[in-house]
């Protein structure tokens, strides 16, 4: 287990430049989600930290070594592929254990580390079924297994829940933190689902055209988000964006306010609205909502509430919780936003 520092990492294909230039931080024993839309160079980076891609300039270091030049095979790294990559022809136990042969370890040793893989990822009586009588989940911790017994300083996750259903998916979402909290080792996780990134790490690097937006805990970014793009990725419902003119503000680009940071009255409010789809969730309930003026706005509300579609209501913002970003769509830090005088 180890560190990993992205050194001034740069990587283009042809005269394509895909990442311009990156600095990154990955702590020892820290579970790093690399998150962003299709396309903006987080698996490419994930890539290039296992050594399947080479940086066209910079240093990766992994436990203050540089492995920048090193075969992937050198790196004391495993990673997870959304495929499986298990081996159809053998047993769960001889997939776990086929990287340790290839090493040539002991009979015994390869014993033992099964053993306590399958532990770890309650595979203990699937052992000597093939892959193709296992469900996707169990596939996965399969693949997950043959990582751990290699004894990894760093584990690598390439988009591994995407194959599965919903329910699924949050089992492994479970399953992944638990596996993390047991050995204590460091994790890297590439995902475009924002809700993935919420709910698995304690570091998230949001990433966007090959540049990192922003990088810290998940409610930091959540509650404090530095550039428009990172307010309107990370959050299900995603935050409301609107023009400055909303909050009578000619000198910035747009403001944003969470849907649960949005008041609905009958009555007087800041800004007018008529509520349109209306998902009824259980616990709480997601309103869609058009403005009069600044069209459609986003409220979430508790489960049950009064409101029907086509209602005519008034919507007004929690002060505290605005957020104001410039003409360059970064976050603009000031008291009192409703108060300011338009210009």
């Amino acid at each position: 287990m180890a560190d990993v520092h992205l050194r001034h990492i740069n990587k283009s294909f042809g005269a394509i430049e895909v990442i311009p230039d990156i600095e990154l931080e990955i702590p020892h024993g820290s579970f790093t989600v690399l998150v962003g839309p299709s396309g903006c160079g987080k698996s490419t980076l994930l890539r290039m930290i296992a050594g399947l891609e080479k940086p066209t300039s910079g240093a990766i270091e992994i436990g203050g070594t540089d492995v920048t030049g090193f075969e992937p095979s050198a790196r004391g790294i495993s990673m997870v592929f959304q495929s499986y990559a298990l081996y159809p022809h053998m047993t769960v136990a001889q997939n776990i254990d086929f990287g340790l042969r290839l090493m040539k370890m002991p009979a015994a040793e390869r014993e033992e580390r099964v053993k306590d893989a399958a532990k770890k990822l309650h595979l203990e009586q699937l052992l000597d079924r093939k892959p193709s009588e296992l469900s996707g989940g169990q596939r996965q911790r399969v693949a997950i297994g043959r990582s751990i017994v290699r004894n990894p300083k760093v584990f690598l996750f390439d988009e591994p829940l995407s194959n599965l259903d919903a329910a699924l998916r949050t089992q492994m979402r479970v399953e992944l933190v638990q596996l993390h909290q047991s050995i204590g080792a460091t994790m890297v996780y590439v995902t475009h689902d924002q809700v993935e990134a919420m709910t698995l790490a304690d570091q998230i690097v949001v990433m966007n055209g090959g540049r990192i937006e922003q990088v810290g805990p998940p409610m930091e970014l959540y509650d404090n988000p530095q550039t428009e793009f990172v307010a309107a990725f990370i959050g299900s419902p995603k935050m409301n964006l609107l023009p400055g003119q909303a909050i009578e503000r000619d000198d910035i680009k747009s403001v944003g306010i969470r849907p649960e940071h949005l008041e609905t009255h009958r009555e007087n409010g800041k800004w007018a609205a008529r509520v349109g789809v209306i998902e009824n969730l259980g616990s709480d309930t997601v309103v869609y909502v058009e403005t009069d003026d600044f069209g459609p706005v986003t409220v979430r509300l508790p489960g049950h509430h009064p409101l029907r579609t086509g209602d005519r209501v008034f919507l007004t913002p929690d002060e505290k919780h605005l957020h104001m970003f410039g003409k360059d769509g970064r976050k603009i830090h000031a008291k009192d936003v409703l108060s300011a005088p338009a210009t």
